[in-house]
């Protein structure tokens, strides 16, 4: 394994930790526009309240080392996704002020506006993220000097769509599980029920992207079938869909969420193994894609990166797991609460 390898691995597992970790977050925010009542819409945030701004870190270290390890593949793809990444972070920064903004004042209109921005900013990165991985996945107008031109309107065709369907679909499953481990009650029950349907949403629209790409990006699956990494993945996700509704229906929350987790992880990984050793695929000619060879920084960059990463993350397991562990268990409503 070189070090263009190891780096598309390190930075494959930082956007997987994302994706699971402010996935739930995300889940939970769009969920949050369907509660019931202010006790419903104070539990939303208080289960997430300690650990979404920790949960981003990951987003922030998957960008930088991106931009330290691969400078051309990140020079390309924002630039090529300005608006839709100004969107996105429009959306975050929307969310995080209105976990902190809602309660500051004592007024049902003021707290209704901030939980509307919660709510909408969480739905709103909870699709552009899959209408993002479906671009990369149907390959993006890269042309022979590595220079991209398209337009937003452009990244809204129906395969994007589709996946960012797909993508709302599971984090919300996901944020249902969450929350469910974080209450009791009819509330309890109720995101119980919404696990089994959005697990039904997800795998409907999972089965016709999967069928989908076959005819879009028919190179993805080139090979596929006889790399040693196929077969656990899709043994793992198999395993992890088919668990979801079976742990919600006998009330074993974390199983649930844990198999949601394991689901979002294996179709990261699948992804990667598909891609690999692209990151972007050229829609033009492959031979013009974006791969973690001609993209990346020099060798030297990558060896005192990935020092840098060795010591950098071991800080960054231990600072989400203490936090996990110190805020584990039931949602507890006070008034220093949000």
């Amino acid at each position: 394994m070189d070090l263009n390898t190891t780096w598309f691995l390190l930075i494959g597992v930082l956007l997987t930790g994302y994706a699971i970790l402010d996935g739930f977050d995300l889940g939970v925010g769009v969920l949050h526009l369907f509660a019931r009542d202010e006790q419903e819409r104070r539990l939303h945030m208080n289960a997430i309240g300690p650990f979404w701004d920790g949960n981003e870190v990951w987003l922030l270290a998957g960008g930088g080392a991106m931009f330290a390890a691969f400078p051309v593949l990140y020079a390309t793809v924002f630039s090529g996704f300005y608006l839709a990444f100004m969107l996105l972070l429009f959306a975050l920064i929307f969310r995080a002020v209105s976990l902190e903004f809602r309660s500051q004042v004592d007024s049902q209109g003021w707290r209704r506006i901030w939980d509307w921005s919660f709510g909408l900013g969480s739905l709103l990165p909870a699709v552009l993220f899959g209408v993002a991985v479906g671009n990369v996945l149907r390959g993006l107008p890269i042309a022979a000097d590595g220079t991209l031109n398209v337009s937003f309107l452009a990244l809204l065709n129906p395969y994007a769509i589709l996946l960012g369907l797909l993508s709302l679909a599971m984090f919300v499953m996901h944020g249902a599980a969450f929350l469910a481990i974080k209450t009791d009650g009819a509330l309890q029950q109720r995101l119980a029920r919404w696990i089994t349907g959005s697990w039904m949403a997800f795998v409907v629209i999972y089965l016709i992207a999967t069928v989908a790409t076959i005819f879009v990006s028919p190179f993805l699956f080139e090979g596929i079938l006889h790399n040693p990494l196929f077969w656990p993945l899709f043994l793992l996700l198999l395993g992890g869909i088919v668990y979801v509704p079976v742990a919600a229906a006998t009330g074993k929350f974390p199983r649930a969420f844990l198999s949601t987790a394991v689901t979002i992880a294996a179709m990261m990984g699948l992804t990667g193994i598909s891609l690999y050793p692209r990151w972007v695929p050229s829609s033009l000619d492959l031979n013009y894609s974006l791969t973690i060879y001609n993209a990346s920084s020099t060798p030297r960059t990558l060896t005192n990166m990935l020092i840098i990463a060795l010591i950098a993350m071991p800080i960054v397991l231990t600072y989400t797991v203490y936090i996990y562990r110190v805020f584990r268990g039931k949602v507890v409503l006070t008034e220093d609460n949000y």
